[in-house]
């Protein structure tokens, strides 16, 4: 790994395990469509925040989802690349799925927050992974080229967002897990 200028790593499933039952947040984001009235897309956590901003739901939704990765980030247990994290000689970025604030929250708990130089979460900009966007606003505030960075997930979204953003990817353990 010593060929790349800079390595950005998911957080969720590659740095920490974020301790949130997704089927609870779920259920808590319904109940805001229901509150408003609104049927909802789906039964899918990612397809009820995707269209939220439809029907005027956004800030609403993005909150309830974010109340429990915070909450998740507090006592969220620490995965093996997290310690890989800690040797690198190259600047070191984080991109998620998962707010800012958890991601942040989660770092500072393992002491990681002093090895990470930047953070984009699903809230820093205006897209969400599998879009380019967040991957490449990593790699460009470590000062790295897409070309020259390696992003480290433990999805096939996270696959998909490197393909996107013209950087190389690796897995963590033995390949993808979720969307």
């Amino acid at each position: 790994m010593t060929d790349y200028d800079a390595i950005v790593y998911d957080l969720d499933g590659t740095l920490v395990n974020l301790d949130v039952d997704w089927d609870a947040v779920a259920a808590d984001v319904l109940e805001v469509y229901e509150a408003a009235d609104v049927e909802p897309p789906s039964q899918d956590l990612w397809d009820l925040l995707g269209a939220a901003s439809d029907d005027g739901l956004e800030a609403e939704v993005e909150s309830t989802i974010a109340a429990h990765e915070r909450d998740g980030a507090e006592t969220a247990p620490r995965l093996a690349h997290a310690d890989e994290l800690l040797e690198r000689t190259v600047p070191v970025g984080v991109c998620s799925l998962n707010c800012e604030a958890a991601c942040r929250i989660a770092l500072e708990k393992h002491d990681l927050d002093h090895a990470v130089e930047t953070v984009v979460g699903r809230d820093t900009v205006a897209t969400r992974k599998p879009q380019p966007e967040p991957l490449l606003e990593a790699v460009w505030e470590l000062d790295a080229d897409p070309e020259k960075a390696l992003f480290v997930g433990d999805s096939a979204r996270d696959e998909r967002t490197a393909q996107r953003a013209g950087t190389a990817f690796e897995y963590v353990g033995d390949g993808p897990s979720g969307v």
